[in-house]
């Protein structure tokens, strides 16, 4: 479910991450290493999940999982896993017991993807034990010493007391083996929790070690994204900070943890931005706390080595840096789709004659140094690029080589040299490195190289909020003529594409369009790619595979013009 490359840790590219929640693994085995408790494929693995909204699985369908082919069985019942829960709040949701894993209530929660993941590359039993409730708050209904609201910390130590308890009735061997935290956006927006979220957090952790009596835990901390928080970049990045564990609390790491995959989205039925992650983004969601524990254990997926393309000794190279948002990066865009795509087929093959390297995510995920291009995304996904290379190699002349920087989560203004005002999501110093990496790299090996364009695709985010699309153009202009000025290529072509914008009464009458045609018209090394007239797609915004396919043919054809 993962794709080719090297997962970062969780320093890499953090800069560039948007955060909207906390999300806390805590592998809760007691002092002893992890690895060995492994060997024992018959103690049963407990595994404790908690948190929020986007723990609940707002927002998300079960009816939805057909419709992304890499978890088309992810919705099943899994008779292996024991699951009990506790999940809402007024009207709370119980197993009263346990059962086989399986969606509750039609949505589906990260629970689903995690066991399944975990049961697939261990040997061990798994149980899960959750407790969730959506707009609830660590410095209230989670609060361990004094619990308000819906008084959500007793009723969870309460239900892993009984959960585990149980076992011991049935005469079954157990092992706490992990907690699962995710944390929303609530103390985020609450000005007396928001500067003491970090407190708060560190002292949460500190109540499940003793409560729990495993004093010697070992804790993974990363973050999970949200893309659609436009507008409240300050309030966020504050409540960011504010959660970085205080000195003497993060006590020992057990290994390093992606800082997030970035495509998380809330594709509600009808399209429009959310705060909750949506189907898919909860699928992928499980998928990442599983990877995160496993590596913990040494059962990492590891990355398959790859042999770079096939190019002559010497011979001189056209270098094109594809740049943008999340239809850039394709994150609905799947390998296994491509059958139904006229000549889809072939694009599942590497390309030996096409060099390929990329960092997605924002820094999420990257290549080990040049590829034979093909597909290469998380969970089985690819980009615009497949398809990219595929018309540029019909043209004879230079050799190609593609180099891809992404980030789903991102808006322009995070491109900028002056980003925003959390900016620790600024993109722009480890972009203009990446395309210096990219030219250094290729010349060290003897090409001579030729930045023949950087092919940059609008995000959508910035369509669809009156502030930011009235400001779109301003701030691709000042990234267009930043990035000339420090790569030192003053007639650096730029290819801007842009999808049809939002069409919404809050936004219609910012005429975007207008905008960037302008910007182009007054650079004569610019050129506003406008493609509007992308196959039938089943989700506003977010292209699917045949989208993809489509966007790359076509940016192929503006570069060739």
């Amino acid at each position: 479910m993962t794709g080719r490359g090297s997962p970062a840790t969780a320093g890499d590219y953090d800069r560039g991450m948007r955060v909207a929640a906390r999300l806390l693994v805590a592998t809760l085995c007691a002092s002893s290493p992890l690895l060995p408790a492994q060997q024992d494929a018959k103690t049963v693995r407990v595994f404790v999940f908690a948190g929020q909204s986007n723990m609940v699985g707002s927002d998300s369908h079960v009816a939805d999982v057909a419709d992304f082919p890499p978890f088309a069985h992810a919705a099943e019942p899994q008779p292996a896993v024991r699951f009990w829960y506790v999940i809402g709040r007024e009207d709370k949701l119980r197993s009263d017991g346990w059962v086989p894993l399986q969606p509750v209530d039609g949505v589906v929660g990260p629970e689903l993807t995690f066991a399944r993941e975990v049961t697939a590359r261990t040997d061990a039993p798994l149980a899960i034990v959750k407790i969730a409730a959506g707009g609830t708050t660590l410095g209230r209904d989670w609060n361990p010493d004094e619990p308000g609201g819906f008084e959500l910390y007793p009723l969870a130590l309460t239900t892993v007391r009984a959960a585990l308890a149980d076992l011991d009735r049935r005469r079954v061997k157990w092992q706490l083996e992990g907690f699962v935290w995710h944390q929303g956006e609530n103390d985020m927006f609450d000005e007396a929790f928001r500067p003491r979220y970090g407190d708060n957090l560190a002292n949460f952790i500190a109540c499940w070690r003793r409560d729990l009596g495993v004093p010697g835990a070992a804790v993974l901390r990363r973050r999970a994204v949200h893309q659609d928080d436009l507008g409240h970049g300050p309030a966020r990045a504050d409540a960011r900070d504010r959660g970085r564990p205080a000195a003497g609390h993060r006590r020992r790491s057990a290994g390093g943890v992606r800082p997030d995959v970035a495509r998380r989205r809330g594709d509600r039925r009808g399209g429009g931005l959310h705060y909750h992650y949506g189907t898919l983004g909860q699928l992928e969601h499980g998928v990442d706390y599983a990877d995160a524990y496993l590596r913990t254990i040494g059962k990492g997926a590891g990355w398959p080595a790859l042999a770079p393309g096939r190019m002559p000794r010497a011979a001189p190279i056209d270098l094109y840096v594809l740049a943008g948002h999340r239809n850039m990066e394709g994150e609905r865009a799947f390998v296994q789709e491509l059958a139904d795509v006229k000549g889809g087929r072939a694009l599942r093959r590497d390309r030996q004659d096409i060099a390929f390297r990329y960092v997605t995510g924002g820094g999420v995920h990257r290549s080990d140094g040049w590829e034979p291009l093909g597909p290469a995304g998380l969970y089985d996904t690819f980009g615009p690029e497949l398809s990219f290379g595929r018309a540029l190699a019909r043209q004879r002349g230079a050799h190609v080589a593609i180099a891809k920087f992404t980030h789903s989560g991102s808006q322009i203004v995070d491109w900028t040299p002056a980003g925003s005002a959390a900016d620790t999501r600024n993109l722009y110093g480890a972009f203009v490195a990446f395309v210096q990496e990219s030219i250094a790299d290729l010349e060290r090996r003897g090409h001579p190289v030729r930045l023949a364009g950087i092919v940059y695709h609008l995000g959508e985010n910035d369509m669809s909020w009156g502030p930011h699309r009235r400001q779109a153009a301003k701030w691709l202009g000042e990234l267009v003529a930043a990035s000339r000025k420090d790569l030192a290529l003053p007639e650096l072509r730029w290819f801007v594409s842009q999808q049809p914008p939002t069409a919404h009464a809050d936004v219609d009458s910012i005429d975007v369009v207008a905008d960037l045609r302008a910007l182009a018209a007054a650079d004569p090394h610019l050129f506003h790619v406008e493609v509007f007239d992308p196959p039938p797609q089943r989700r506003a915004l977010v292209l699917d595979t045949a989208g993809i396919v489509w966007l790359g043919d076509r940016l192929a054809t503006a570069v060739l013009r």
